[in-house]
């Protein structure tokens, strides 16, 4: 019994270090699906060579954080495996084995379920927050958030084509406000970045535009073909974009 109990303790340890590193991940920039991506990715050992991790190594504290869980998730599969090896010993001794299996299986059940709890997720990360908040310097903002990057908001990459509506315009010409969506910088060949970009900023095939707003808006705006046909589109997008925020102020009250 006791081996499956450790076994069980140290599932749930693993569960609640992960959780910890993700919510630290979120507090350094990374959006909450990434970093629990990337905790799990480390803490198991699966290394997946993506530009997500590229972004975890070169950030300082971030990858202070991957390799704490790297040495952890190596000592916790260690000793996962041992009470697993340990438990199959015991049932096949004989020793209670229906009572192993039941509180076993029980156990991980229980795991499960609390694993993917939202309303406990939701108080650990209340609480973790609150933690790293007050005992260490990381930058406590979660930007998910605050973005609501949750709802149908979302941050894109956009890769700009030679035939691409965007590619030859200014960000004044382009409008984009109009339509819903920001401009949060532009990605130069050679690897300059603007930030916070003016109206006057150019758009040349080859940039990446970092859009923030609507998902379906900004997917819309990937498709968009230069020409006559990329101006009506544009023109429908304004107008549905002043429709919706109309109807989004009526609601508030504004």
């Amino acid at each position: 019994m006791i081996p499956v109990l450790s076994l069980l303790t140290v599932i749930a340890l693993s569960l609640i270090v992960t959780r910890v590193a993700s919510v630290a991940l979120v507090h350094t920039g990374l959006s909450r699906e990434s970093a629990r991506f990337q905790a799990r990715s480390a803490f198991s050992g699966v290394g997946f060579t993506t530009s997500e991790a590229e972004s975890v190594v070169g950030h300082p504290v971030r990858r202070r954080i991957v390799m704490t869980l790297m040495l952890i998730g190596n000592v916790g599969i260690v000793t996962a495996m041992s009470s697993l090896l340990l438990s199959a010993l015991d049932v096949s001794a004989g020793g209670g084995r229906a009572r192993v299996l039941v509180v076993g299986i029980g156990g991980l059940a229980g795991l499960w379920a609390l694993a993917t709890s939202r309303r406990v997720d939701r108080t650990l990360g209340r609480w973790i927050s609150a933690a790293l908040r007050r005992f260490t310097s990381l930058d406590a903002r979660d930007f998910s958030a605050l973005l609501h990057l949750s709802d149908d908001y979302g941050i894109v990459e956009l890769h700009l084509g030679a035939s691409d509506w965007l590619a030859g315009k200014t960000l004044g010409e382009a409008r984009l406000a109009r339509e819903g969506v920001v401009v949060l910088g532009v990605s130069c060949p050679g690897q300059h970045f603007i930030g916070a970009p003016r109206s006057d900023t150019p758009l040349r095939a080859g940039d990446t535009v970092v859009l923030y707003g609507r998902s379906e808006r900004i997917a819309d705006l990937d498709r968009r073909e230069g020409g006559d046909a990329g101006d009506r589109r544009h023109a429908a997008a304004r107008d549905d974009h002043a429709e919706r925020s109309r109807r989004e102020h009526a609601r508030a009250g504004r």
